[in-house]
């Protein structure tokens, strides 16, 4: 097989074009551009762009946190942090803005228009810092932009970028005259580079220019009256030769096992070199390295390009994580397969208690988006459900809202899609064939593998191959087991507490969705058989036949059009008990508390004047409220003193509970005040505010979201 050009002939080692000679030169010296900045915006653009969606969101009560992870690195993702600009308090948003100094190699422009929009002139620095850095992709937030600097910056990329035309062109059709006194003084210099730019845009700019130029005095107007008069045709902008790419010091290409072809041999050293280089280019750059790339994949095993990057990955480790090496794992996200997945998931979850290491867990999980295997989505997932690392959990939803986004599928349904079949059979189970002998792996209520033999005994474990088995068949098998293990570990708690929020949250699936998703999934299976359904209001579980059975165990079938969801105890009503005994009967353990799960309700009159009284007054360690906010409560706002004196659970629009408490809770030192009496709890529109409770504030609203909360204080509250 006959090796692609590029990996052979790369973008960096051929001859780049001569540019283009100039005009001759008219120079009349001393002359100064205008001071000052000046934002210029058009009709609705400052109102659009203060409107666009930031990168992540912090609730009341969390701003002084952020802006301490802001400040000491741990909240190190560049899009959060430009997201806590754009909608943090002013005074903590403001200082920080000030030193922000961002390193991002991905478009911006949408990360900086919202802080463009709210801080102007204050976001200058870092806004033209980063155009300039990616003309193409952060460029456009410098439109309103007007200055002599920002001038030259664009009129530079009008000379030379091919990539920012259409951008410079817009650039200098909105600020038109208003620009050329900031463009003569360099149009009229000695220096070359910027009197090109600058000679350009005047010549495109319409109007009279002549007059607009006429600021700097009489000779500089003439100066540039024979400039455009001896304007030559118009030529393309041309790119200046780009640096080849480098290996950082810590890399020794040498030592990294060299890809295989398709057709057998390997890839030759320069050629593998090449691609090494071409995996260290950022996505941003002008340098276009899609050829040598695809190249690779064209040509090589796919699991020896895996072993390739991997290496790199290792090497990348074993030098210490070094910083501006983000290119290590997103080779990992283009090269990666599920073993790579096995491997850097559980990698990504511990990196952000390292220092320096919450950026590397974010391009961690970039990786696991771009490897975008079921098993990779399903460890996202397990992240954002169940890291210990709050800002890590938030990117991980993100980041599975933006693939369920794109999907057009909600949060859940995208969750549904991504629980693998582990290559289950249709039953939920798997046969492992040790040659004479075999053993069939089914699952428990927490999805724990167990093992039996052929003729249905169980067994403790899996046994070991003997000298008997096959010893081709029963290794096999023995490894095969160990990574399902592996696996069904890595999702089964996941997928527990996912379906008891889904009770708790009355999810619906439609009958289609419950029964490709829950029904007929292999593994979903064995826990879906052992839950209450509601199919419309017919309850039902599901029979060994997967057949829908009532308390009776007779047949029924729901209204095709009726959705489905996890009936919580409140809503089986009286038929709770019953439902209670047929599960004992049959001995079907539950995966999470549903049958069995507390039941509350407001006792008479409870509520009618706004406040559930008989949860005030007891003195609790705050330990176990903030154990709260482990579910759907929050803490509330720094008071006084960085004190947090609530936290709150919203229920509906406009229906939140509110535990005051006393002495409150001291932001970044929890222990402080290691107990806290609570003072009242009131039912109101928002926090902050007891004296306007709403009286009755809990009619109408879900009666499983008013016991879940009851059940929270009764626990809060036990002695």
């Amino acid at each position: 097989m006959e090796l692609p050009k590029a990996l052979l002939d790369p973008p960096w080692a051929r001859r780049p074009a001569p540019l283009p000679a100039g005009d001759e030169p008219i120079i009349v010296p001393g002359l100064a551009a205008p001071d000052g900045r000046a934002i210029v915006w058009e009709p609705g653009e400052r109102e659009a762009w203060a409107a666009v969606r930031p990168y992540g969101s912090w609730q009341d009560g969390e701003w002084e946190e952020a802006a301490e992870e802001f400040r000491d690195g741990r909240m190190g993702y560049e899009p959060t942090r430009a997201g806590f600009l754009a909608q943090a308090p002013e005074h903590l948003a403001r200082p920080l803005l000030a030193g922000w100094d961002p390193h991002v190699t991905w478009d911006f422009d949408h990360s900086l228009q919202p802080i463009v929009a709210r801080f102007e002139t204050a976001a200058w620095d870092v806004a033209v810092r980063l155009a300039k850095q990616n003309p193409y992709g952060t460029g456009p937030v410098v439109l309103p932009f007007l200055s002599a600097d920002v001038a030259r910056m664009v009129a530079d990329w009008l000379y030379r970028l091919k990539s920012a035309q259409e951008l410079a062109h817009a650039w200098f059709a909105r600020h038109g005259l208003a620009a050329v006194p900031y463009l003569v003084p360099d149009a009229l210099g000695k220096r070359v580079g910027p009197r090109r730019g600058a000679v350009k845009a005047l010549r495109i700019i319409e109007g009279d220019v002549v007059e607009a130029a006429r600021v700097h005095g009489d000779e500089a107007a003439g100066a540039v009256a024979r400039l455009l008069a001896a304007a030559p045709p118009d030529t393309a902008p041309v790119e200046p030769p780009v640096r080849a790419p480098s290996l950082p010091k810590w890399l020794d290409a040498g030592a990294l096992p060299r890809p295989v072809l398709r057709d057998g041999g390997e890839l030759p050293g320069e050629a593998a070199r090449n691609l090494l280089l071409a995996l260290t280019v950022s996505p941003a750059a002008r340098l276009d390295v899609t050829g040598v790339v695809d190249g690779a994949a064209r040509v090589c095993e796919p699991e020896s390009l895996t072993a390739f990057v991997w290496a790199q990955f290792e090497a990348w480790q074993a030098a210490g994580m070094p910083k501006g090496s983000g290119f290590v794992l997103s080779a990992l996200g283009r090269f990666g397969d599920d073993v790579v997945v096995r491997r850097l998931a559980p990698l990504v979850k511990e990196w952000p208690g390292r220092s320096g290491g919450y950026s590397s867990a974010v391009q961690g999980l970039e990786a696991l988006v771009d490897i975008g295997t079921d098993l990779a989505l399903t460890h996202l997932n397990g992240i954002a459900r169940k890291s210990r690392y709050k800002g890590l959990r938030g990117e991980a939803e993100r980041k599975l809202a933006q693939v369920a986004e794109r999907r057009g599928l909600t949060a859940g349904q995208l969750a549904d899609r991504l629980v693998p079949d582990f290559g289950l059979d249709a039953d939920g189970t798997l046969t492992l064939d040790y040659g004479p002998r075999r053993f069939v792996v089914g699952f428990d209520e927490q999805l724990r593998p167990q093992v039996s033999d052929e003729g249905g005994a169980r067994r403790k474990a899996l046994p070991r191959p003997g000298a008997k088995d096959d010893p081709e068949l029963a290794p096999a098998a023995y490894r095969r087991f160990a990574e399902l293990r592996k696996d069904v570990r890595a999702v089964a708690s996941a997928e527990v507490a996912r379906l008891e929020s889904d009770m708790v949250g009355g999810r619906a699936w439609t009958r289609a969705e419950f029964g490709a998703f829950l029904v007929e999934h292999p593994l979903m299976w064995h826990l879906a058989r052992r839950l209450v359904w509601l199919g419309g209001d017919r309850a039902f579980r599901l029979a060994e036949d997967r057949t829908f059975a009532d308390l009776h165990d007779e047949t029924v079938d729901p209204a095709a059009s009726a959705d489905v969801r996890i009936a919580h105890p409140v809503l089986l009503g009286d038929s709770l008990a019953a439902w209670s005994q047929v599960f004992a009967d049959y001995e079907i353990l539950q995966p999470f508390p549903q049958l069995g799960r507390p039941v509350h309700a407001l006792a008479d009159g409870e509520g009618k004047n706004g406040r559930l009284e008989r949860f005030e007054g007891p003195t609790v360690p705050t330990g176990r409220i903030l154990g709260l906010t482990r579910t759907a409560w929050r803490r509330g706002a720094p008071q006084d003193n960085g004190i947090e004196h609530w936290v709150s659970r919203t229920l509906a629009p406009g229906v939140t509970v509110v535990v005051d408490l006393s002495p409150g809770i001291a932001v970044g030192y929890v222990d402080l005040n290691p107990v806290q009496k609570i003072e009242r709890v009131w039912i109101g529109a928002a926090p902050g505010d007891p004296s306007r409770a709403i009286p009755d504030g809990l009619a109408g609203v879900d009666p499983v979201l008013v016991s879940e909360t009851l059940a929270d204080l009764t626990s809060l509250t036990a002695s």
